[in-house]
This record gives C-alpha cells, sequence and structure tokens, in this order.
C-alpha cells in the first residue's frame, strides 16, 4: 500500500480512502471492464460533475482497460482499488487537462445527444488550445485555467476479459462497422414490438458509433460520406421515435441538420412537419407538408389527413381559450343601475 501510494504521489496523484473495499486486489489485466460511479470537484469543493446525477438514468462509468481512453488517469486510480471500495484521488493538472472534453462527452450522452457533439476535427490536446467553446460555462474556464481535480471514486464492478459482451465504443473500427448493420435491425425488431424506448437506443448507439468512425475522417471525403449516408436511416428511425415520446424540439433540430445536407430528404422534411404540428408551428408545419408533396406526390392522402388533424387540434384549441375567458369581455352583462339619493334633511333648531 505505502509503495503503491509513493508511485502515485510520484505522478501527482494522492489517493484518500474513504472505504475500504472486499476481497483481494485485482490484477486488472487489458480487457478487463471496470463499472464505477465517480464525482469530479475542484480543490475548493465545487462539483462539476457527479454520475449519480447526470441526466435521467444516474448510470455509472464502463471502462474497458488498455483501450486508450482519453483521460488515462482514471485507468490509472481504478487499478489500485478494490471492488466496493471507495476513495479520493486529487490530481495535478498534468492529469486533468483532457477532463473538460470528457466531461462533455458524458454530459452529451447522459443528455441523449452525439457524444462528439462540440468537438472539433483534431486532437485532445489540439482542441485545449483551440479556445473553442465546451457548451458549457464551468468547462470554459476549466479548460482555459487547467488545474488540480478531485476524483471520488466507488468502484462497483470488476469484469475479467471475455466475461461480457464488448460495448460499441470498445471495438476497433473493422468491429463497429460489422456492427452497426446488427444494432440497426435490432432497432427494427424492438419498434415494430412496440420496444421504442429500447428501439431509440439502439439506433442511437449506431448514430453515435458512426460518428465515431466519421471524425477520423475529413468531412466530404468518400468515407465520410459513406459514412453519412449510414447515419441517415439511423437518425431518421431515431427521430421516429421521438416523435413517438413527444420529444419534438429534438426531433426537429435532427431533421433540420439533415435537410441543411440533403434538400431532398422527404422522410426529414415530413417527421419534421409533424413535430412543427405537434407544437403549433402552423406555418413551419404548412410548408414542410408542401415541401413533401413538391418531393412525393404519392404522399398527398397522408399529408391530408396530418393537415386535417393539425386543423381539427387548432379548432379546439380556439374553442378552449374562448371558453377560458368567456365573461370577461361580455358587454351583454347588465349594468349596475344607479340609485338617487334624497338629500339628508337639515335640523331647524328653536331659538
Amino acid at each position: 500500500m505505502e509503495e503503491e501510494a509513493r508511485r502515485l504521489l510520484e505522478e501527482g496523484i494522492r489517493k484518500k480512502l474513504i472505504s475500504p473495499g472486499k476481497g483481494e486486489l485485482s490484477t486488472f489485466p487489458n480487457g478487463t471492464k471496470v463499472v464505477f460511479h465517480y464525482r469530479t470537484s475542484l480543490c475548493d469543493g465545487t462539483v462539476l460533475d457527479d454520475s449519480r446525477k447526470m441526466g435521467c438514468c444516474s448510470k455509472p462509468m464502463e471502462l474497458i482497460l488498455g483501450k486508450k481512453f482519453k483521460l488515462a488517469v482514471w485507468e490509472r486510480v481504478v487499478i489500485t482499488m478494490r471492488q466496493g471500495e471507495v476513495a479520493e484521488f486529487t490530481c495535478d493538472t498534468k492529469q486533468t487537462a483532457l477532463y473538460p472534453l470528457v466531461s462533455q462527452s458524458l454530459r452529451n450522452i447522459s443528455a441523449g445527444k452525439d457524444p462528439l457533439e462540440g468537438q472539433r476535427h483534431c486532437c485532445g490536446i489540439a482542441q485545449i488550445h483551440s479556445h473553442h467553446s465546451l457548451g458549457h460555462k464551468d468547462l470554459d474556464q476549466l479548460q482555459a485555467n487547467p488545474q488540480p481535480l478531485v476524483f471520488t471514486i466507488e468502484l462497483l464492478e470488476v469484469l475479467p476479459p471475455g466475461s461480457f459482451q464488448l460495448d460499441v465504443w470498445a471495438m476497433s473500427d473493422k468491429e463497429k462497422l460489422d456492427f452497426v448493420p446488427l444494432i440497426h435491425e435490432e432497432g427494427n425488431t424492438l419498434f415494430k414490438e412496440g420496444k421504442i424506448k429500447e428501439a431509440t437506443e439502439k439506433y442511437y448507439n449506431g448514430i453515435a458509433c458512426l460518428k465515431n468512425l466519421q471524425m477520423k475522417e475529413h468531412p466530404g471525403d468518400e468515407t465520410w460520406v459513406k459514412l453519412d449516408h449510414m447515419i441517415t436511416p439511423l437518425l431518421l428511425n431515431y427521430c421516429q421515435c421521438l416523435l413517438l415520446q413527444s420529444q419534438y424540439y429534438e426531433v426537429i433540430e435532427h431533421c433540420s441538420s439533415l435537410i441543411f445536407k440533403y434538400e431532398n430528404n422527404v422522410k426529414a422534411f415530413y417527421k419534421r412537419a409533424k413535430a412543427h404540428a405537434a407544437v403549433w408551428n402552423e406555418v413551419e408545419a404548412r410548408a414542410d407538408f408542401a415541401k413533401v408533396l413538391d418531393l412525393d406526390p404519392t404522399l398527398g392522402p397522408s399529408v391530408a389527413k396530418e393537415l386535417r388533424t393539425m386543423e381539427e387540434r387548432i379548432r379546439s384549441k380556439e374553442k378552449e381559450e374562448k371558453g377560458r375567458y368567456k365573461g370577461l369581455f361580455d358587454y351583454n352583462t347588465p349594468q349596475a343601475t344607479a340609485t338617487t339619493v334624497s338629500p339628508t334633511p337639515v335640523l331647524q333648531i328653536a331659538n
């Protein structure tokens, strides 16, 4: 223990044991999967991230050792822990420089977004010095002024190689390309079975997988375009799932990004039109439905049905609002009748 602590100090890491774990310390061979909860704080106690409070799932972090995770210090510290152990690691700036980028990706994932959204096409070190906003004020400040961080980690599970199914993010590029058609089909099957949330996750994982590969290519190159064409149907299916879960603004955002690149994508216009209609954007919905008819006249009956539904919703809403305010400005309400008050008699006093 003392020898390990000394080596950590030499690397700029100070460990404080909070709660001991159970059993023997694992040898942690490459390919081992570690599952842990983490809390990241500044040295003054300000909390930046807490895996138990991120998003709606509070999912723990999962790492496959030996896969060159961007924040290498996490791999370094977990191999000093026993399963069930809770420990605090104060890490020097040289160990935490890439944390803003890692945090951005983890926050995107917890919000159901592309983990690479907002990151430029360059290496991590180049991004640090690019002064490009990460979309979070605290991460921008940390990126501009790197400083030591405190990681409080609870090691939940240690799974030896071969005892678990490999996660998508831990696959090689070839494994990812081979896996995407399979995960796409799994999503389609789940969708047909009415398991919308499960299908959403499958489509999302497929998109994230291809986006990761796409980040390694130059935008516009042949391979980049090929990957983008693979992403498009997955993204459209993902949007269909979001429509069924009333995530209308996210549908509008994703479909708009597709239309920006592929201006004749009728499915993107159709889904965006339905999302606009759902959030009372009548003008935008009509414009998109008109574009759908222009691109594919055979969809006339479907468009007509959607327009009737939208118009009925609008009439119902107007009727409801009229009923809500009825009487507030009703000029037929009888007015109060003025009454004449007789003057008070004056008392005459005899002399």
